[in-house]
């Protein structure tokens, strides 16, 4: 559904949904996603799903969503149903659902991120795995090319693709092959700068997007959103001490997932770089795809050099 524009979101909205108002196309990396503002001023985003994506696996996002609730997670979206009642619906064999809207600022727009706003994104990480702990969906043991478990197989197939033979030696080294027995657990997978949300009083209100999901290194959850918020940072080791420090206050991590932090970070800047690479020359007019590769190419050389535990 490539050609569906903001008229067309927002007729589905109105027909299947009720809500009238206006539309606005948000970014997504593979699928359709737009803001929607009915006449009252509330707001909602409309999901349009690609055409490979397997039903079971929103399924999936759903039944965590509906756990989170009951968990009393507040900073993650809650589902819309339809008319129908049905909390995913299919329009031109694409699936559709509604979720609420979550009024905050990316973290990737906020020059200034204090040590509070840090450790609270670590917190509110903390607290979301440890109400994700206990939950399992068979759609979420897949095999996925950003789970941090396919990791140095990402960097193995796609490293070539790299065309600047400085970053892709770096990249090379921030292969990283898990060698001992780590948690597993269902995870977000994808806490970048541009899913989290913060409120002006600099705290984090949002995680959005589960499109990611996936049954994996519970500590990759940390790892991953992390590895973003170092970049560009003086010191991206008391970053990820303060974001650490924040998400063990919720949710205790083992030694050795604590040591396996810092490889994970590395690796998945790695991996993102990778599939860039790959991803780019598949879509070129997707700039969504790009969204961190300079910070990436100009940051992974020092963070190579980065000694985490101090």
């Amino acid at each position: 559904m490539h050609s569906v524009d903001n008229e067309s979101a927002l007729a589905i909205a109105e027909k299947h949904f009720g809500i009238r108002g206006t539309a606005e196309q948000l970014p997504s990396e593979r699928d359709r996603n737009f803001l929607l503002t009915n006449h009252d001023g509330a707001k909602f985003v409309l999901k349009i799903s690609n055409e490979q994506e397997d039903p079971a696996f929103l399924d999936a996002q759903n039944l965590l969503l509906k756990h989170l609730a009951e968990r009393r997670i507040s900073f993650c979206q809650r589902l819309v149903p339809a008319l129908s009642g049905e909390e995913t619906i299919t329009v031109d064999t694409h699936l559709v659902r509604v979720v609420t809207y979550l009024d905050g600022a990316p973290l990737a727009k906020i020059e200034s991120q204090p040590t509070d706003l840090l450790r609270d994104f670590g917190r509110k990480l903390g607290q979301l795995d440890h109400a994700m702990c206990d939950f399992d969906h068979p759609a979420a043991h897949h095999v996925f090319h950003w789970d941090l478990a396919q990791g140095h197989r990402v960097i193995d197939k796609f490293g070539h693709l790299i065309e600047d033979p400085q970053l892709r030696e770096l990249v090379y080294q921030c292969r990283f092959e898990v060698r001992t027995e780590l948690r597993r657990s269902v995870i977000h997978g994808d806490a970048n700068d541009h899913n989290v949300l913060v409120h002006p009083e600099r705290m984090v209100v949002g995680l959005i997007d589960f499109g990611d999901m996936v049954y994996s290194y519970t500590v990759g959850n940390l790892a991953i959103a992390t590895a973003y918020a170092v970049l560009d940072k003086t010191d991206p080791a008391a970053v990820a001490r303060e974001m650490l420090a924040g998400y063990t206050s919720e949710f205790p991590l083992l030694d050795n997932e604590i040591d396996a932090m810092w490889p994970f970070v590395l690796l998945r800047l790695g991996m993102s770089a990778c599939l860039a690479a790959y991803q780019g020359k598949q879509r070129p007019e997707n700039e969504y795809l790009q969204v961190s590769q300079r910070a990436i190419r100009e940051n992974i050389g020092r963070l190579l050099d980065t000694n985490f535990r101090g």
